[in-house]
């Protein structure tokens, strides 16, 4: 792994633990074990080592995307168990990084471009399941998805998150909503 990426991550894993106001140069260069400084070589602002995390995120999420061929249901549901298992901490950096972009119009910026692209690729995921409105249908499994995702790690869910079962099954009422066979 290089080393923006090393810090990328480290920056997520701060952001995820102590939120935006524990996002420090320092706090960086201790959780990615880098000798002080370090950060601040390849971020020398804090906006530019927001903007740096924001691209990991992004980059992160590139690798996640494909479906499999097979059940989109199943599929649907392991990406959301995922997410709140083994992508906790990058999903409670996401809803940091959400609320951080309502005030910050430069992040926003970042954000959104994570967002169109995720959106962009289930709109045609949609497409090939046969979805005759795939932006519109977009919005909701969109919807579902963040909704499934931030009950389990930040809602009343929290408590009692999901089996990887109920979320294949959610997504299946989702997908039927739709009028969307699930493969």
């Amino acid at each position: 792994m290089d080393r923006k990426a090393k810090i990328g991550d480290a920056a997520i894993e701060v952001i995820a633990a102590d939120g935006m106001r524990g996002l420090t140069h320092r706090a960086v260069d201790r959780a990615a074990g880098l000798p002080p400084g370090s950060t601040s070589y390849y971020a020398r602002t804090r906006s530019a080592l927001l903007d740096l995390a924001a691209e990991r995120m992004i980059a992160l999420d590139q690798v996640e995307v494909t479906p499999p061929p097979g059940s989109l249901a199943e599929f649907l549901g392991a990406v959301v168990y995922a997410s709140i298992t083994e992508g906790r901490t990058r999903m409670l950096a996401r809803y940091q990084f959400a609320l951080e972009a309502t005030r910050r119009p430069e992040l926003r910026v970042s954000y959104d471009a994570g967002g169109r692209l995720l959106r962009r690729r289930c709109a045609e995921v949609l497409a090939i399941a046969g979805s005759p409105a795939p932006e519109a249908h977009t919005r909701v499994l969109i919807g579902w998805l963040d909704g499934s995702i931030f009950d389990a790690l930040a809602g009343t869910g929290s408590r009692r998150p999901p089996a990887k079962d109920e979320l294949i099954e959610g997504a299946r009422a989702v997908l039927a909503g739709l009028g969307l066979a699930d493969a």
